[in-house]
């Protein structure tokens, strides 16, 4: 029988498959089905700081819509002022009564103040760990890739600061260099990185002449990128690797655990089969580590790293110039 649990920022996990921030985790009957399916662990979908500002806006805005009709009525009522992020923190807190499996929270803010705040309040309810979901679109020409690294640095370490949880910095591929903005990260007390933040890609409807916006689901061919940064960092770095996007399978994480990953986060896999599958995908990762006499995840885990891997320029420009010689024509 093959063991398949792992370490994960200092919490011990009973396999290495963890349900990535999705709409799984805004009903607590899809969060059981997914503790009963096998998962290790769940990232609740992310507090965002601008839907709360956005909410806040339109609420006060129905409050005064009719103040000039007659001014003297806004007097008649208590003042009503938005609950903030009050909603979402007692969610956490009963999805937290509900499991027994390790959740982690995600919080994706704007201002200094916010995201310290916030990291606070989730911390409080009872969640294992904080995923800070740094979504940031680099569309100011005016601000540098360096100015953007900053303002990574001074979020994290202004949160790492504030809570004791373990935290888990969701990355997105398109920082200059991965791997220098990982080893800064380490030295601002990290505890993991998420390889990668899978960003909403707008559309354009060309007959129409519009742009559009679906969420469309990864694909298998998605997780190349992620586990291309995995398998460079895995024995260049101590945090925790997380590879995210492109996980359809057990055989997907089997890839992820060959480069270095410490677990694999996934959702459309389940969004797209269900989420029973979750156990058909565990039972494909037991039956690969039992068909190469593998008894634990450690025995494998980054043997395929570029540290570790027979050919460590596989995952380098190197391979590019032969895959195009070899398919000239």
């Amino acid at each position: 029988m093959v063991d398949l649990a792992t370490n994960f920022m200092g919490i011990k996990l009973k396999n290495p498959l963890v349900v990535s921030a999705s709409t799984i985790s805004g009903h607590v009957d899809t969060v059981k089905a997914a503790e009963a399916a096998g998962a290790a662990g769940l990232v609740i979908r992310s507090l965002f700081e601008e839907q709360i500002a956005l909410e806040s806006q339109r609420m006060a805005d129905q409050i005064s819509q009719y103040n000039h009709i007659s001014p003297e009525a806004s007097s008649y009522f208590p003042a009503v002022k938005h609950g903030g992020p009050k909603e979402h923190l007692m969610w956490v807190e009963k999805t937290r009564k509900a499991v027994k499996m390790p959740l982690f929270a995600s919080l994706n803010a704007v201002t200094p103040g916010a995201w310290v705040q916030y990291a606070k309040e989730l911390a409080d309810t009872g969640v294992n760990g904080l995923e800070i979901n740094f979504y940031y679109v680099a569309a100011d020409p005016e601000k540098s890739g360096s100015e953007i690294e900053k303002q990574l640095y001074e979020v994290v370490e202004k949160v790492r600061a504030a809570v004791t949880l373990p935290i888990a910095v969701k990355l997105s591929p398109y920082f200059t260099s991965v791997v220098n903005v990982v080893r800064e990260l380490e030295k601002r007390g990290v505890n993991s990185v998420v390889l990668f933040n899978r960003f909403l890609q707008p559309d354009i409807d060309a007959e129409n002449e519009s742009i559009f916006n679906e969420m469309t689901y990864s694909t298998s061919a998605e997780l190349r990128l992620p586990l291309r940064h995995v398998a460079i960092l895995y024995g260049r770095t101590k945090l925790d690797l997380v590879l995210n996007t492109g996980v359809h399978t057990g055989i997907d994480a089997v890839k992820g655990l060959l480069a270095g990953a410490s677990v694999v986060q996934f959702t459309a896999a389940l969004l797209k089969n269900g989420i029973p599958y979750l156990s058909t995908m565990l039972v494909q990762l037991q039956d690969w580590m039992t068909e190469h006499n593998y008894k634990t995840v450690d025995d494998f885990r980054g043997s395929l790293s570029q540290k570790r891997c027979d050919d460590p320029f596989a995952f380098e420009r190197a391979q590019y110039v032969k895959l195009l010689l070899k398919q000239s024509l």
